[in-house]
């Protein structure tokens, strides 16, 4: 015996469908490639005209100097990894900046009333996971859009800084600095191999465990995560504390690196929010990750340094971090339009 197999028609709906998904797939590769095309010519164009710009003392100084922004970027990261990839809705820290400059604050005030690196170091982390619960509630219990929310604690922070500095500058010197600051025998820095080290630790959890995948499941697909018995509010408090234990993390950082706590951390706001957003267009799904942060951190960090080096205003790379975020957020949004 035998039968005639029946196909279904493609109807309209369903052939359209298609083709804006295999068009999607398309763009977004495109993106991915072209981003890393555009990186690799950036290095290339300041290879040919700046000197030493690819010497092993220089990678591992850019590497050193972009260790504070990476770090809070990685922290950044998190946040949009688990509050979804809207940041006026979605995922967003605009406190991590703020965070630093207190935490800095704190070590350096503690070193100085005499304090060792012990108690300093764990009150720094203390104040960093402080400012991450102050946004969690402000986000999860009070229900505050994350980008207002944020941005609150942002200001007040700020001001904590101040009134602890007295808007000055607080030397520091402990056997903690004396390590994170020097540099091996091929000339780089220790922070260069904490950059890269904290880089591996946190790509390893949260793109390799389960709780990393509940993170994107969470931000991604909120519906099906809750549908899936997953504690949704819970996951979002956590990647706020984790988010601020990095701020907690950098501000020991940016004291080893800086000799001491300084003000203005609020400039570095622009460059942590560059590189997390842009880390999205490293990854094959267009969706933010840990090293996708790390490549989009040094990617600033060489264009600040070839612009040094051929003694152009770094106040350029401002203006191109921020239409490297227009364009960015405006490709991906309208990709994931589409997709829907």
């Amino acid at each position: 015996m035998s039968a005639d197999i029946q196909y279904a028609p493609v109807t309209g709906f369903e052939a359209e469908k298609t083709a804006g998904r295999t068009g999607s797939n398309i763009a977004a590769t495109t993106l991915r490639f072209g981003s890393l095309i555009t990186f690799a010519l950036i290095l290339i164009v300041f290879s040919l005209t700046a000197p030493y710009f690819l010497s092993i003392g220089n990678i591992g100084n850019v590497l050193g100097q972009s260790a504070i922004s990476g770090v809070l970027a990685i922290g950044l990261t998190i946040v949009l990894i688990a509050g979804g990839a809207n940041v006026v809705t979605g995922g967003i820290d605009l406190s991590l900046a703020a965070n630093m400059g207190l935490s800095a604050a704190v070590y350096a005030t503690l070193t100085q009333l005499g304090y060792g690196d012990a108690v300093a170091i764990t009150a720094t982390l203390l104040t960093g996971l402080a400012i991450g619960a102050v946004n969690a509630a402000a986000v999860v219990l009070a229900g505050i859009v994350p980008l207002l929310a944020t941005l609150a604690v942002m200001n007040i922070v700020a001001g904590l800084e101040l009134v602890l500095t007295q808007n000055t500058v607080l030397p520091a010197s402990t056997d903690l600095l004396t390590l994170l600051s020097a540099s091996d025998s091929f000339g780089i820095p220790v922070l260069a191999y904490v950059l890269l080290g904290f880089t591996a630790i946190v790509t390893a959890i949260v793109q390799y465990t389960p709780l990393g995948l509940r993170l994107y499941a969470v931000g991604e697909f909120p519906d099906a995560a809750r549908a899936a018995g997953l504690p949704l509010k819970r996951l979002l408090a956590g990647a706020f504390l984790a988010s601020g234990l990095c701020g907690g993390i950098a501000g020991i950082l940016s004291v080893s690196y800086l000799s001491g706590s300084t003000t203005g951390a609020g400039e570095m706001l622009l460059p942590v929010v560059a590189a997390a957003l842009l880390g999205s267009v490293f990854s094959r799904r267009l969706v933010p990750t840990i090293a996708g942060a790390l490549l989009s951190t040094l990617l600033v960090g060489f264009l600040v340094n070839g612009f040094q080096l051929l003694n152009l205003p770094s106040t350029l790379v401002n203006g191109i971090q921020g239409l490297l975020i227009l364009i960015v957020v405006s490709a991906t949004t309208l990709l994931r339009k589409r997709e829907i």
